[in-house]
């Protein structure tokens, strides 16, 4: 009998954690330990990555033109883009809004010492200043003008997606605009480009149970159990919060908006989860989300082409759960009162930020030290969560790929009412 690719991979993923902890618990060997992170585990789980990264142009580039070319007009790619972006905003919302309940009520960071906290801030001190540094870049209105790239390919290179994205989405009403005779040639190809593609998804997850080792074993090893005690309580409320809004409020907007039993729906993206568990980077899930997406649940192609890589950059919803609760815990860490209004306020900032927020690892870190300067948190105590934060990032990433899936989902089922 043969094995699933999801079955392998959570070999894969348990393999890799067992042998970290394993490792991390029976030697002291640091050059060792460091020695197979870098020239065996992390080389092993960035092959990995890679292999999907480097789908991710040509896919999101045929599959979105392709999703766009299929909705007809610029009425229904209207109507379609209100409800996608009208569900990303109010999932994001309540994302954030229940981040903020659970860090009110557990006040995870009541609890940290002063001992512990400066521990952390020597520990994590170099890695905080260049995400402070980071920080720092300016955002006003030329934010907005770089949307709009001066050079698609540089865009593309630079794994600059949501530029690269609109110059996609204009690329594909301008296509709409040529007869059918003059677009079918540049549809076939990348119809073309979109098979090809998949194949090539194909050929990375054959290797993802060992890259899904790699990256469990560089986790675990260098984390060991010691550091995950005293920040238990705040690891505990960000996991438990997102098992609760993933299996709760997600769950129940299958089974409402999305037509679709929640048991079935979760079987058949078990893919996806996985693998955004596993990279962290709802960027690198993508191929796996639309290959799920497509082949397992039966969304339309026009809805997952348009939905799917939209959602990889600005609906985060795992993301904008976590900001809130992480800002409240530094905050309660440094003794810093946050007043109700300013929590609006946090809210606010979160939907906007978890809209900023790449799509790849840490990529909501320097987000959050943006707002913590603005609530009066030093930028640095960001060195507090470092320890954990590869482990949060594999949680609320799956959570992301969930969200996206869903919304298109519920899209695709409200797509067919209206053509009925």
């Amino acid at each position: 009998m043969s094995v699933s690719p999801n079955s392998k991979i959570l070999v894969g993923l348990g393999v890799g954690t067992v042998a970290g902890l394993g490792m991390a618990g029976w030697t002291d060997d640091t050059v060792t330990v460091d020695w197979i992170v870098t020239y065996l585990a992390e080389p092993a789980g960035q092959i990995f990555l890679r292999l999907l990264l480097m789908v991710v142009i040509p896919l999101v580039f045929s599959t979105l033109i392709l999703g766009v070319s299929s909705i007809g007009n610029l009425e229904r790619l209207g109507r379609l883009s209100f409800k996608t972006m009208l569900l990303f905003l109010g999932m994001t919302l309540t994302s954030s809004v229940l981040g903020l309940i659970v860090g009110n009520v557990v006040r995870p960071g009541a609890g940290i010492s002063v001992e512990l906290r400066e521990t952390l801030l020597a520990t994590f001190s170099t890695q905080a200043e260049s995400v402070v540094k980071a920080a720092g870049s300016d955002f006003g209105i030329s934010t907005f003008i770089n949307l709009v790239p001066r050079n698609p390919l540089a865009a593309a290179v630079d794994g600059d997606l949501i530029a690269f994205i609109v110059f996609t989405l204009v690329f594909a009403l301008a296509l709409t605009r040529l007869s059918e005779t003059q677009a079918k040639p540049v549809l076939n190809v990348l119809d073309g480009i979109a098979r090809t593609t998949m194949v090539m998804i194909g050929f990375a997850m054959k290797l993802a149970p060992i890259g899904v080792a790699g990256f469990a074993f560089a986790v675990t090893v260098r984390l060991g159990l010691d550091i995950l005690v005293p920040l238990g309580l705040y690891c505990g409320a960000v996991l438990v919060g997102l098992v609760l809004y993933q299996f709760g409020v997600l769950a129940g907007l299958v089974k409402i908006l999305g037509k679709l039993s929640p048991v079935e729906f979760y079987q058949k993206i078990r893919l996806p989860m996985l693998t955004a568990f596993a990279t962290s980077s709802s960027s690198a899930t993508l191929p796996t989300t639309v290959q799920a997406a497509e082949k397992e649940l039966g969304i339309p192609r026009k809805v997952s082409g348009f939905v799917l890589p939209l959602g990889a950059t600005l609906h985060m919803n795992g993301t904008a759960f976590f900001i809130p609760i992480t800002l409240l815990f530094l905050a309660q860490a440094f003794g810093v009162p946050v007043s109700l209004g300013t929590q609006v306020m946090i809210a606010a900032l979160t939907v906007l930020t978890a809209v900023s927020a790449a799509g790849i690892p840490m990529g909501a870190i320097p987000l959050i030290v943006v707002i913590l300067e603005s609530i009066g948190v030093p930028g640095e105590s960001i060195a507090l969560i470092f320890g954990v934060e590869a482990i949060l990032g594999m949680a609320r990433t799956s959570t992301n790929v969930t969200g996206d899936l869903v919304v298109a989902l519920a899209i695709s089922q409200d797509e067919l009412i209206v053509e009925v």
